[in-house]
């Protein structure tokens, strides 16, 4: 029988499979076989569609004058909102399946959905030293264009797909950030159309007070149109140490030296269980020795924190040089380690060197596809939080994952909050303070876990110690435990004179649990 035969034969008992087996029983028991055939070629095509087209706009320098365009657009469709009478709510027009966060927000169904199409990269600013960007640009553009001429951002959140918009209306984290504080850190300006359909820019001296209050606001102050983001030379390679560590007490006394020396441009740590985990430092250099060479971005190379654990396994430190690009993107290829719940073969060598080149499947993709009861399924026997929690308080923190979710492996992020009078700043107002990420991502081991319980004993401790909760995630707090964890002082003041009440929800009512059923 020839090749084509045989695979004609195969995909035939496949699609009778499917019909016995009926399509929501593959997709939800054998979901991987679903993303394989469909998603990842999909996604492929999506990452190609998008690139080609960026790199093509940038080229032909039409950006700017499309943006002004399309700027003008997004003005016409909010005073049209406003001669209409208003009467509901404004919210972009992207659905919800393509945002990288896992919940797919209701309120897209009963609110005026705002149509913006802006995902170019308008200008590189050498001299000022700043990028400018619409706000769907995403983090595989944004690196892709800067490291090509020598620069890149301070602080370059993980994720390819993370947009510019996401993670200055939420926020983004990277392992530079012990040093340049999070994504909103590294802005220099923002421009908005506002509830009036006015074009406004703020930075620190003109229009002040909306700078400050826009991060974290979840588009519940205006539509983002642009921002100027700081942009440093960037080297070609990352000098990345790998530290195993025993005992918490360790674990916590080691991760804090390192997140407190700002010699290491680069810092995280992956823990592994409760007492062990392997941190990492790194620093930028131009020069790389040729047989510590690992380029961990190869399609057959084995998954980041795969790759991590060995070092774990084996009881020994190591010292790797890695291309800057591909350091950016290390845990890209498996969504942190998402992917092996979703592809449990994903990380063997074969599977890697056949289908390597296409993984991941886009997010976006997975949450279209997943239907509700898969999406019932990761509600109730997954997490994905990320709290942040005062560097002092990381062995408690570390204790109360252990005890209410038992998730590992867990992310470990370090990051300077600065003073400051939005959402987000440390207790004492004055004093910048040294912050850690947790991020918590898979199936929790515990026997008593209850999603909303669990979460809700989590989100007590963070506020306890003042600490906070990523938006992105599931949010169980009431109102009152919500205002007591974020400032809100300075956004409901501007809410009130920029006439958003009428305009946006609240941010608390769009992402809490009770907005989106």
């Amino acid at each position: 029988m020839s090749p084509l035969l045989y695979l004609g034969a195969l995909l035939v008992f496949f699609l009778l499979w499917i019909r016995v087996k009926g399509l929501d029983y593959v997709i939800v028991h054998q979901r991987w076989i679903f993303v394989c055939l469909f998603l990842l070629p999909l996604s492929v095509i999506f990452d190609v569609y998008y690139y080609a087209r960026a790199w093509l706009i940038f080229k032909m320098c039409s950006a700017p004058k499309l943006h002004d365009q399309r700027v003008r657009d997004i003005q016409r469709q909010v005073r049209e909102w406003r001669k209409n009478g208003g009467g509901t709510y404004m919210c972009t027009g992207r659905p919800g399946w393509l945002t990288v966060s896992l919940r797919v927000g209701k309120y897209k169904k009963t609110h005026k959905n705002i149509m913006i199409n802006m995902m170019d990269i308008l200008e590189v600013d050498t001299k000022r030293q700043v990028v400018r960007v619409e706000p769907l640009a995403n983090m595989g553009q944004v690196t892709a264009l800067l490291n090509s001429i020598g620069w890149t951002l301070p602080v370059l959140p993980e994720l390819d797909d993370l947009t510019v918009g996401g993670l200055v209306m939420g926020t983004g984290i990277e392992s530079s950030s012990h040093v340049y504080g999070l994504f909103q850190h590294i802005c220099v300006a923002y421009e908005l159309v506002l509830a009036d359909g006015s074009l406004v820019r703020c930075t620190e001296e003109e229009n002040s007070d909306l700078f400050h209050a826009v991060p974290w606001s979840c588009g519940t102050l205006g539509f983002m149109v642009a921002a100027e983001i700081k942009i440093v030379p960037a080297r070609s390679w990352v000098k990345l140490r790998y530290e195993p560590v025993r005992g918490l007490e360790n674990i916590c006394r080691r991760f804090a030296e390192a997140s407190a020396d700002k010699r290491n441009t680069f810092v995280e740590g992956i823990q592994y269980s409760l007492d062990s985990a392997v941190v990492m430092t790194g620093t930028m250099t131009d020069h790389a020795e040729p047989d510590k060479i690992n380029r961990i971005g190869l399609h057959f190379k084995p998954w980041f924190f795969k790759h991590v654990e060995s070092y774990l396994r084996g009881g020994h430190s190591g010292v790797e040089f890695v291309p800057l690009r591909q350091y950016y993107h290390r845990h890209t290829r498996s969504i942190f380690w998402e992917l092996q719940d979703i592809i449990p073969f994903g990380n063997n060598p074969v599977f890697r060197w056949l289908f390597g080149w296409m993984v991941p499947p886009k997010i976006s993709l997975l949450k279209l596809t997943q239907g509700e009861t898969i999406r019932r399924l990761y509600e109730q026997h997954h997490v994905v939080q990320d709290m942040l929690v005062p560097m002092k308080h990381l062995q408690a923190a570390i204790t109360h994952f252990h005890q209410e979710i038992n998730v590992y492996p867990l992310w470990l992020c370090p990051f300077l909050l600065p003073p400051g009078r939005g959402m987000v700043h440390p207790k004492a107002q004055q004093e910048e303070e040294l912050y850690v990420d947790i991020g918590a991502y898979g199936e929790p081991k515990v026997k008593h876990f209850e999603a909303k319980a669990s979460t809700r004993q989590l989100e007590k401790f963070v506020r306890e110690v003042h600490g906070f909760q990523m938006l992105y995630a599931d949010v169980y707090m009431d109102r009152e435990e919500f205002w007591e964890m974020f400032d809100g002082q300075l956004y409901h003041k501007l809410r009130a004179e920029l006439g958003c009440k009428e305009a946006f929800p609240e941010v608390y009512d769009k992402i809490c649990k009770s907005a989106r059923h």
